[in-house]
């Protein structure tokens, strides 16, 4: 199935007010850059993109949106029953099941519950995608009774998904997505990019903030950003961290992608029917854990693995799942809009409610009701 790139100022009639709000965006603010894309019954119906050093056919790191992304690998191995998640991961990975992880369900731990959210000293950029890495978390101490809170494992919910696939599969969750995913539904997004797609890549731009406070390392807050580099915010930028595409934060590609993915998942694309059913989809989008996140304090909800709309991150209707990324890149599934949503920025802004990604979800959400 060829790649649906798309034309890049593409509005479908009664979603001419999305872009009229994307162009406000552009207007207000000569260095904004983003991509916009949207399908509605699996139809594209918004292509866009805009602003200084971003062209059509650019792709840029989305941090933590690749968790969605590798998320649909983890949800094509339930609907094959190879993966239960009910099962306690140790039965699947004997290692894990010390310091009291015995018990843990692949639910609890793909929903941010399992109290593994780093190591001290964290993990070499080198390391992350590889068994190597995965050794090391499972022999872990959890920093809270596994089961009984939540908080968000930035950077380690990657390593989890990893190998629980290798173990399942003897494949690498990177390889799946690319055999089962990426190629055949011609999704313009990267968990490893290769290297002949380095010439599209556009780095994050990002303003360090001097005033940062200190991070103390062994905080619950520390531990979850453990990675060797100054900011997250740079994990992308990496060469290294692009080719490996750790499943966590290292994914690369353009918002036509997201969309197109969430989109194939959940309604199909093109006249072509969706890769998961709706138990599946009903199973992985189901909320899972909601409230004061134990690592960061702010207010979260989980689906397995997906995020689920809450008033802190209002994107989507009750149905909805996705993932927002560090630089408020933003995909997600609205079945009850029938939508797939992808938005990438340039350079990294405000994400949240309050954010550019999540007024123009609504835009479309508004426009979606109303073709409906």
């Amino acid at each position: 199935m060829p790649t649906a790139a798309g034309a890049a100022r593409f509005a479908a009639p009664g979603f001419a007010g999305v872009r009229e709000l994307f162009d406000s965006f552009l207007s207000e603010d000569p260095g904004y850059s983003a991509q916009l894309s949207a399908y509605h019954h699996g139809t594209k119906v918004l292509d866009l993109c805009g602003g200084p050093g971003f062209v059509p056919g650019d792709i840029t790191g989305t941090y933590s949106c690749s968790k969605g992304v590798a998320a649909f690998v983890i949800a094509l191995l339930v609907q094959d029953g190879r993966l239960d998640l009910d099962r306690t991961v140790a039965s699947y990975w004997p290692e894990f099941g010390v310091h009291g992880k015995d018990r843990l369900t692949v639910r609890q731990a793909l929903s941010h519950q399992a109290g593994l959210p780093g190591v001290a000293g964290g993990f070499p950029l080198a390391e992350f995608a590889t068994p190597a890495a995965a050794r090391r978390l499972a022999a872990s101490a959890p920093l809270w009774r596994p089961g009984t809170a939540f908080g968000y494992h930035a950077l380690t919910i990657g390593i989890l998904m990893e190998e629980l696939c290798r173990r399942v599969t003897g494949m690498t969750l990177q390889g799946l997505y690319d055999e089962r995913i990426r190629r055949p539904w011609g999704i313009d997004f990267f968990l490893g990019l290769p290297e002949d797609q380095e010439p599209r890549y556009r780095e994050v731009l990002y303003d360090p903030d001097p005033a940062q406070p200190w991070l103390d390392p062994l905080s619950l807050d520390g531990l979850n950003s453990n990675a060797p580099v100054s900011t997250i915010m740079e994990l992308p930028n990496h060469r290294l961290v692009r080719a490996s595409g750790m499943s966590s934060a290292g994914g690369v590609g353009s918002a036509e992608g997201l969309a197109r993915l969430y989109a194939a998942a959940t309604t199909g694309v093109d006249g072509v029917p969706a890769f998961l059913n709706p138990a599946t989809i009903e199973l992985m989008a189901a909320e899972q854990v909601w409230g004061l996140d134990r690592c960061s304090g702010q207010d979260n909800a989980f689906a397995v693995v997906f995020m689920k709309p809450q008033p802190g991150r209002n994107f989507g209707s009750q149905l909805a799942f996705g993932h927002e990324g560090a630089n408020a890149a933003l995909g997600f599934a609205d079945p009850g809009y029938g939508l797939g949503f992808g938005y990438v920025p340039r350079r990294s802004e405000e994400g949240r409610t309050e954010g550019r990604a999540q007024r123009l979800s609504a835009a479309v959400r508004r426009a979606a009701h109303a073709a409906s």
